[in-house]
């Protein structure tokens, strides 16, 4: 309606009195005129809403296939999308979470440097989508998860000042959503990667990451993640179940594959 009322006042200058609404043709036109710059508007915004919904299938296609090219085209729609809308919470959610498996693929071509830079990048973004949507649960998961990935990079001291973040990252996702699978990877992480002298416990991650697959069967990461702790536990047999499952879900899950291949 802004823009009726803009043309309205518009109708109503010195300058142009001869297109007052006393005048019903020109009335008519002055509403046509609205109602097409509405509806442009409108379609423009359909075409920003299909974007975002094809950068999202590229970013599953990255996250499943691991392909470079793929997630940074998703991240330059991200981008656009934040620069056309800095309020939108879901675009800075989706740029932190590109950036998450864009620092998985460094990491797998051992490129530590970038990989760092981009997970810098993926932390930024997400606490953007907390500042403007603080009841987002997948944002604060997705953060926890950064956190304690950048702790593995900074040692003990980076986990002293980060540390206590990720956990209040964590507690709030759960707060706001306790089915959220996202979660309990992020707590099984922890327990499968920290020091036991730091709280680490292989039976604890599993149980972290076998709710994961309670509260989202259909999750393939969870059942990744379980069959990679299995393996390191010396499960094999467990470890295969899990891994078969996930590529049931995802036939095309690379790292699934690689497990598959790997598991003795």
């Amino acid at each position: 309606m802004p823009i009726l009322l803009s043309l309205s006042r518009l109708c109503q200058t010195k300058a142009d009195v001869s297109c007052r609404f006393t005048n019903r043709t020109l009335a008519q036109r002055c509403l046509l005129s609205g109602l097409f710059m509405m509806a442009a508007v409108r379609m423009s915004q359909a075409q920003d809403l299909l974007s975002v919904q094809s950068a999202e299938v590229q970013l599953e296609e990255g996250r499943t296939t691991l392909d470079e090219a793929m997630l940074a085209a998703a991240k330059d729609i991200f981008e656009e999308c934040a620069r056309r809308d800095a309020k939108n919470a879901r675009c800075y959610y989706d740029l932190g979470r590109t950036d998450s498996y864009i620092a998985n693929v460094r990491e797998r071509q051992r490129d530590k440097k970038t990989a760092q830079q981009v997970l810098d990048s993926a932390i930024v973004n997400t606490r953007r989508s907390i500042d403007l949507d603080d009841e987002f649960a997948d944002a604060h998961a997705l953060l926890a998860e950064l956190y304690g990935r950048k702790i593995g990079y900074g040692g003990v001291f980076t986990g002293m000042r980060i540390g206590p973040k990720a956990e209040a990252e964590v507690q709030r996702a759960l707060e706001l959503d306790r089915n959220d699978p996202r979660i309990y990877i992020v707590l099984g992480r922890r327990k499968l990667y920290a020091p036991r002298v730091f709280g680490g416990d292989i039976e604890k991650a599993i149980e972290s990451f076998r709710k994961a697959t309670i509260v989202d069967p259909h999750h393939d990461e969870s059942f990744v993640w379980l069959a990679i702790a299995y393996d390191k536990k010396g499960d094999a047999g467990s470890a295969k179940v899990a891994v078969e499952e996930a590529l049931r879900l995802n036939s095309r899950n690379v790292i699934a594959r690689e497990l598959r291949s790997a598991i003795r």
